[in-house]
């Protein structure tokens, strides 16, 4: 099927209208994807503010004479495809206008503490009356209940709180937080997951709902295999640093130049890594005849595996190993990894117009989704602070110029 035709298919959220109160990181990658994938996706923020993250630089996007904008890159890593809508709805004529967008919108997410909007009497309580179609999702730090509910929630602290810093980091050493905001990430593609499941529902049954997600509800459901690792021996998992709980050998070694990957998951790639390294004795060694006794013996294999692996380069270890069907990788920095020859291919970077920026574009991180029809869209890039509010107000709810103008002299909008 040709671009051209696949073009022709509609997005596959067209027709559905996200009303985005979100900011940070969890809530706009929520957003982001639901964008991606068609949603109309009105971001509301606060004027003369906006997302915390707009100013959560360097690096910012530079302007034509080389100087910061106010546009970070954080805030770019999660706010493609929405359109900027600012409004006070802490006044009630902006509290109005906000209502007067619910009312031809699916879905509401917010991620405000505990009480936060109900204050403004727009928690889901005071809103399903109204707006029984309504998607509600609220996404908090520790959910709507229990004795920490009314907490601020960050990444850092679920990551803490939720035990994946205990099994990140060296063995014996500090524990470390992921590279990236991971439970805010994960927290948001739950989020996105649900409210899909929720407009499912809402489309069969005509009824709305309240999604109720905290950061570290979804931190303890993705500790995967380590969560029950503890559940079923009672013993807590230790920071192993890069080593796996289960598999071995499946870690970081050293080559004669670096540093490489060996990712080995049966015994059959075990026998083809030891062929190919010329040590078939270690196939025969009771010691590590299958993956559980491997377990058993960590240490003593994987000490004779590095002084294998310092023998040859990194590339001769990645090409040789890979050739045979066992997985292998090299450690990229992000540089590495970002013109790898596969995420080219994969097309991971996009440019979109930003006429913001000296180049007139800017580079973002692209959605991994490749659907055979209705491809993911790329139709706005992350918005000025109130960028499209007069566009919006006008669109969808018909304000006149000097109401307009008016609306903005009391600074609502």
């Amino acid at each position: 099927m040709s671009e051209r035709e696949k073009d022709s298919f509609p997005d596959l959220l067209a027709g559905i209208r996200v009303l985005d109160l979100t900011r940070i990181l969890a809530g706009p990658t929520a957003t982001q994807l639901l964008g991606d994938l068609g949603a109309d996706v009105i971001k509301v923020e606060r004027p003369g503010y906006g997302d915390d993250t707009r100013t959560w630089g360097p690096p910012f996007v530079k302007d034509s004479k080389n100087m910061d904008t106010s546009e970070s890159a954080y805030y770019l890593s999660a706010n493609r495809n929405k359109r900027s809508v600012a409004i006070d709805f802490s006044q009630p004529k902006g509290k109005e206008l906000l209502k007067q967008l619910l009312a031809s919108s699916d879905v509401l997410i917010h991620n405000f503490k505990v009480g936060g909007l109900e204050k403004y009497k727009l928690g889901y309580n005071d809103l399903k009356d109204d707006f029984p179609t309504l998607v509600y999702c609220a996404i908090t730090g520790y959910g709507q209940t229990g004795p920490h509910a009314e907490r601020a929630g960050y990444d850092f602290l679920a990551q803490a709180a939720g035990g994946l810093m205990s099994v990140t980091g060296e063995e014996g050493g500090q524990p470390i937080k992921v590279g990236v905001a991971i439970a805010d990430i994960v927290c948001g593609m739950y989020a996105a997951t649900a409210i899909l499941a929720a407009v499912r529902y809402r489309d069969s049954t005509g009824t709305g709902q309240m999604i109720d997600l905290g950061l570290l509800d979804t931190q303890i459901a993705f500790l995967a295999n380590q969560g029950i690792n503890y559940l079923l021996s009672k013993t807590p998992p230790q920071r192993l640093g890069n080593a796996h709980p289960n598999v071995v050998p499946y870690q970081v070694f050293q080559a004669s130049d670096g540093f490489f990957v060996l990712a080995i998951g049966n015994d059959q790639q075990f026998f083809k890594f030891c062929k190919f390294a010329n040590a078939l004795e270690l196939v025969a060694d009771r010691r590590f005849r299958n993956n559980s006794d491997r377990v058993s013996n960590r240490d003593l294999l994987i000490k004779k595996i590095n002084e294998l692996t310092c023998l040859r380069t990194v590339d001769e270890w990645v090409k040789g190993l890979a050739g045979q069907g066992v997985p292998v990788g090299p450690i990229n920095n992000i540089e590495e990894a970002l013109n790898d020859e596969q995420v080219k291919h994969r097309k991971g970077v996009i440019d979109m117009p930003y006429p913001l920026a000296k180049s007139g574009k800017v580079e973002l991180l692209a959605n991994p989704i490749k659907f055979s029809l209705s491809p993911v869209s790329y139709r706005y890039a992350p918005p000025r602070l109130g960028e499209h509010t007069k566009e919006v107000l006008v669109e969808i709810l018909g304000i006149k110029e000097e109401e307009l103008e008016h609306l903005a002299s009391e600074k609502i909008i």
